[in-house]
């Protein structure tokens, strides 16, 4: 089922297709995401009127309209006057809405945005790991020092380990005591974690390389080096990433 926008086609997303969610907007919403973000509705398409999304999605045009506003929150579309909704190029899009970054890390054909989102990654956490070593309490340091210590016991369950490597970095971010970054970073690595070719497939010694890099952030902190627990922050996710980051397809 397609409506066709100039050069453009709008389509059911496959999961969308697949189900009706509670609120019959998120199904017209997701499926112009996908639509906008992997570049088969281009910046400054017109969507279709609301006649033609009510019968394409067969929802109200209430419905229709409220997706149109969640749109608009998400930097997708603008309404114009005379126009309608207007798709708006990517400079505008709301990269920390889960459904936005969901389609770019999906449609991330080489991998810009997982390059972008490490970077933010390195900024962030590095610095939240100083902050940490320099302001985290005992109990603090107690916690991230057990949690260590459980990685050391997952490192011959990988699948096991990466889930408590993710305690680990949280746990280092809520000792910083900066609940905005910490939001920040668990919003885009959360999202990137349910890619495959950003989580990858660790083996032992995958894992044991990371963790070896673990205890230099944890040593750091233990310290309170600051300098050198932000230091060993960025090394460690620059190293890592290397070390999983797949191969990108000629184009």
């Amino acid at each position: 089922m397609a409506t066709e926008i100039g050069q453009a086609t709008v389509r059911l997303a496959p999961a969308a297709a697949a189900r009706r969610p509670a609120r019959l907007a998120d199904l017209v919403v997701e499926s112009i995401v996908d639509g906008v973000v992997s570049g088969s509705i281009p910046p400054g398409a017109a969507l279709p009127p609301e006649s033609a999304l009510s019968e394409q999605f067969q929802v109200s045009r209430i419905t229709v309209r409220e997706a149109v506003k969640l749109l608009e929150a998400k930097g997708l579309v603008e309404v114009r006057r005379g126009v309608g909704a207007v798709v708006k190029d990517d400079s505008n899009w709301n990269l920390l809405d889960s459904a936005v970054l969901a389609a770019a890390v999906e449609h991330d054909a080489n991998l810009t945005i997982l390059d972008e989102l490490v970077g933010v990654r390195i900024a962030l956490e590095s610095s939240l790991a100083g902050l940490a070593a320099a302001n985290g309490s005992d109990e603090d340091r107690a916690a991230i020092e057990a949690i260590f210590h459980r990685l050391e016991a997952d490192t011959a369950r990988p699948e096991v380990f990466i889930q408590t490597d993710v305690e680990f970095h949280d746990r280092i971010m809520a000792a910083s005591g900066n609940r905005l970054a910490r939001s920040i970073v668990s919003t885009v690595h959360g999202q990137a974690r349910t890619s495959m070719r950003y989580q990858g497939h660790p083996s032992v010694e995958d894992v044991r390389i990371t963790n070896s890099e673990h205890r230099v952030v944890l040593e750091r902190i233990l310290d309170r080096d600051a300098t050198g627990a932000a230091q060993a922050m960025t090394d460690h996710i620059r190293s890592a990433w290397e070390r999983r980051r797949p191969p990108v397809p000629p184009a």
